[in-house]
C-alpha cells in the first residue's frame, strides 16, 4: 500500500519539481538543461553492460573519485557510468574523469523513467554512494537481479528515526539491497535496527579518508604558490555558504591590520555564489582577482576568488591553513580531509554534523580547531600565522588522522569482487 502511494505521489509532485528546477535555473542556468536525462532518456550517452555508480552531488562525487579510478584500473574492460542529480556534481564528474567515464543524470524515481534508464545502461553492478534510498530503483534492480551496493553508507540518528516511521515498507526496501558498506559500526547498527539483515552489512570505514596528494598535484601547487605568494602567507576559506562570506571577509580585514601581506583564497560552495562572493568582496573594500581569469595576484591583491571547478585540492596546496565552510552557519559543514591531506591546520565552525565522526577524530588528535565567530576565527588564525611550530603541529596531526584511517577503499574493492567479472565476457 505504501509503495503504491509513494509511486503515485512521485508522479503528482513532478510539476513542483519543474518549478523548482526553473527557480534554481535563475541563479544556475544548468538546471534548465538536460531534462530528458532526468526521465531516463539517455540513448547514445552511455555504453551498456558495465558498472554504474551514483553520487548525488559534489561531496559524494569527491569521495567516489578514488573508487572510480580503482575500478577503472581493476576492470578496464568494463564501461563505467557515473550519475549525479545536480549540475555541480555533473561538472565535478566531468572535471575529474573527462571522457574516461560516461555521465548522465540519474532519473527521478518514477517507475517508467527508472526502467527506461536501466534498459539503456543495463549494468552488471550498481553502486550508490552514501545513502540514497530510491524505492523504485531498488525494486527494479532487485527484479532484474542486478546487484546493488550502498558504499560509504551513513545513517544519522535523525534520518533513522524518520525511516523507522515507515516500518515494514523500509524493511522490505532494505532487504532488496545486496550489500550496505557502512562507514562505522554506529551507522551499521541503525541499518540493522531498520530491518537490514546482518549478512547484508559490512563495515568498511569511510572512503573519504582514502585521498592523497599525488606528486603531480604537489608539484603543481608548489609552482602556483611561487607564482602567487612566494613571500606571503596564505589562508583559504572553502565551501562557503550564504552568511559565511561576509564573516570571513570581515575576519580577513581584521587580520590585515596585523598581517598586511596576508592573502585570502575564498572558494564558495556553489557556482551560483561566485558572483555573490565577488560583490561582497568589492563591498568590503578589498582588492581581488578571480581564479577563472588566470591572472596572477599582485602585491596589492588581498583576495583570490576561487571561481573554478575541480581545483580545490590544488588550491589547498597553496595555503598555510584552511577554514572549511558550511560550519559557521547551520549547514552541517563540509569535508575537512582534503585540507588535512596537505598537512595544514584545519579550522571549522561548530556546525559539523555532516562530518561528525571525521571532525571528532580530528579534534581528538589536535588536527582540528573549532571557532565560533569572527573574533575567535581571527584569534586562532593570527596565532597560527605567528607561531610556526603551532601551525606545523596542527597540520602534522591532521594528516596523521587521515593516514591512520585509510583502507576503506581496499576493503570495499574486495567486497565488490564477487559481483564483477574478472575478464571481459
Amino acid at each position: 500500500m505504501l509503495l503504491r502511494l509513494y509511486q503515485v505521489l512521485v508522479y503528482l509532485i513532478q510539476p513542483l519539481i519543474w518549478i523548482r528546477l526553473l527557480l534554481r535555473s535563475r541563479k544556475s542556468p544548468a538546471y534548465r538543461k538536460r531534462w530528458a536525462e532526468r526521465y531516463g532518456f539517455c540513448k547514445g550517452k552511455v555504453v551498456p553492460g558495465g558498472i554504474m555508480l551514483h553520487s548525488v552531488s559534489v561531496g559524494e562525487t569527491l569521495a567516489a573519485i578514488p573508487l572510480v579510478r580503482a575500478l577503472r584500473h581493476r576492470y578496464p574492460y568494463l564501461p563505467i557510468t557515473v550519475t549525479t542529480m545536480t549540475p555541480t556534481g555533473s561538472e565535478r564528474v566531468q572535471s575529474a574523469f573527462g571522457k574516461d567515464v560516461h555521465h548522465v543524470y540519474l532519473p527521478y524515481d518514477l517507475v517508467g523513467s527508472v526502467n527506461r534508464f536501466l534498459d539503456e545502461v543495463n549494468p552488471k553492478l550498481v553502486i550508490i554512494m552514501e545513502t540514497e534510498l530510491w524505492p523504485n530503483l531498488i525494486i527494479a534492480l532487485h527484479n532484474r537481479k542486478i546487484p546493488l551496493v550502498i558504499a560509504n553508507a551513513r545513517l544519522s540518528e535523525r534520518s533513522a528515526k524518520g525511516y523507522k516511521k515507515l516500518g515494514e515498507f523500509i524493511r522490505k526496501i532494505l532487504q532488496r539491497i545486496t550489500l550496505i558498506a557502512a562507514q562505522n559500526e554506529e551507522d551499521g547498527a541503525r541499518f540493522i535496527a531498520l530491518g537490514l539483515k546482518r549478512n547484508q552489512l559490512a563495515v568498511t570505514g569511510s572512503l573519504k579518508f582514502d585521498i592523497s596528494v599525488t606528486p603531480e598535484l604537489a608539484a603543481k601547487a608548489i609552482a602556483l604558490r611561487s607564482q602567487w605568494a612566494s613571500r606571503r602567507q596564505v589562508w583559504i576559506a572553502t565551501s562557503t555558504h550564504d552568511g559565511e562570506e561576509t564573516l570571513l571577509l570581515e575576519a580577513h580585514k581584521m587580520l590585515l591590520r596585523t598581517h598586511p601581506n596576508l592573502l585570502l583564497i575564498l572558494v564558495p560552495r556553489h557556482p551560483e555564489r561566485f558572483s555573490v562572493a565577488r560583490e561582497l568582496t568589492q563591498k568590503a573594500g578589498l582588492t581581488f582577482i578571480q581564479r577563472s581569469t588566470s591572472e596572477i595576484p599582485s602585491a596589492s591583491t588581498q583576495v583570490v576568488i576561487g571561481d573554478t571547478m575541480g581545483e580545490l585540492m590544488l588550491l589547498y596546496g597553496i595555503a598555510d591553513l584552511a577554514f572549511v565552510g558550511g560550519s559557521l552557519v547551520e549547514r552541517g559543514g563540509h569535508n575537512p580531509l582534503e585540507a588535512a591531506a596537505h598537512a595544514i591546520p584545519v579550522l571549522m565552525g561548530p556546525h559539523t554534523i555532516n562530518f561528525k565522526d571525521i571532525c571528532a577524530k580530528l579534534a581528538q588528535a589536535d588536527g582540528l580547531i573549532t571557532v565560533t565567530d569572527t573574533a575567535s576565527l581571527v584569534k586562532e588564525i593570527s596565532t597560527l600565522l605567528t607561531d610556526e611550530d603551532y601551525r606545523l603541529y596542527y597540520g602534522r596531526h591532521a594528516v596523521e588522522v587521515l593516514r591512520q584511517n585509510q583502507g576503506a577503499l581496499q576493503r570495499l574493492l574486495h567486497l565488490l569482487e564477487p559481483y564483477l567479472p574478472q575478464r571481459s565476457q
